[in-house]
């Protein structure tokens, strides 16, 4: 589920940044407590701040998902440097996988408003087409956004009601050799879950990745 929330006067960021959002005085609260930490999916350029969660049942989601507009936030950040380099022409690699891809939809809706020319690549894996977030969307970037490509990559197309002529299975070092013409030459940018992101820091190593940017979401 996606939340957008009025951007406050002199809020400036960074794409593939996070916020902190605290609720205020909210009538049910929970032990995990009134205060979350959601990348920003939206471009710097847009007029809102945009969060995009997977919904679970906690007190703070509940309360979230039942605000009525004009519901006041505190808002702290912005935080972190999962950030696309300036001036450089290295090649990009994001992966990810579920809602992870928030912050790479920020930083590749910025690279398009921008124009920037270099070359990116997302590797982004769910179980099925319906279950990833903005994927419409980030397919609409190839043809605007040069030297762009979006790998999806589903995982378990069984009960899927979307046709998918893509890539299964896992993303792999195999899959990365497909792709990726000098794996040792790119930055690679990494987002989603602690177990995934120790597999793709394993296949990383293993490629004789150079830098390599990494955040963890847990508990989301």
């Amino acid at each position: 589920m996606a939340f957008l929330f009025e951007k406050p006067p002199g809020f400036n960021f960074n794409a593939g940044q996070f916020m902190r959002l605290t609720l205020i005085d909210p009538p049910e609260t929970d032990a995990e407590g009134n205060a979350r930490t959601f990348s920003i999916a939206s471009a710097p350029y847009e007029d809102n701040l945009m969060i995009a969660t997977r919904m679970r049942d906690t007190a703070f989601k509940r309360m979230l998902k039942a605000a009525a507009p004009g519901t006041r936030l505190v808002a702290r950040g912005p935080y972190g440097s999962l950030t696309l380099q300036e001036g450089l022409s290295t090649p990009a690699v994001f992966l990810t996988g579920g809602i992870g891809v928030t912050p790479f939809r920020s930083i590749l809706m910025q690279a398009t408003w921008d124009h920037l020319a270099r070359n990116m690549t997302l590797f982004y894996s769910n179980r099925r087409p319906e279950d990833a977030a903005f994927l419409d969307e980030l397919s609409g970037l190839e043809g605007k956004l040069a030297g762009f490509k979006l790998v999806g990559v589903m995982t378990d197309m069984a009960g899927s009601k979307r046709a998918w002529d893509g890539v299964r299975g896992r993303i792999d070092l195999e899959m990365l050799k497909n792709h990726i013409e000098d794996l040792t030459t790119p930055v690679y940018y990494v987002a989603g879950p602690p177990g995934m992101v120790g597999a793709m820091m394993e296949i990383l190593s293993s490629a004789g990745a150079g830098e390599v940017r990494v955040e963890k979401f847990a508990g989301y």
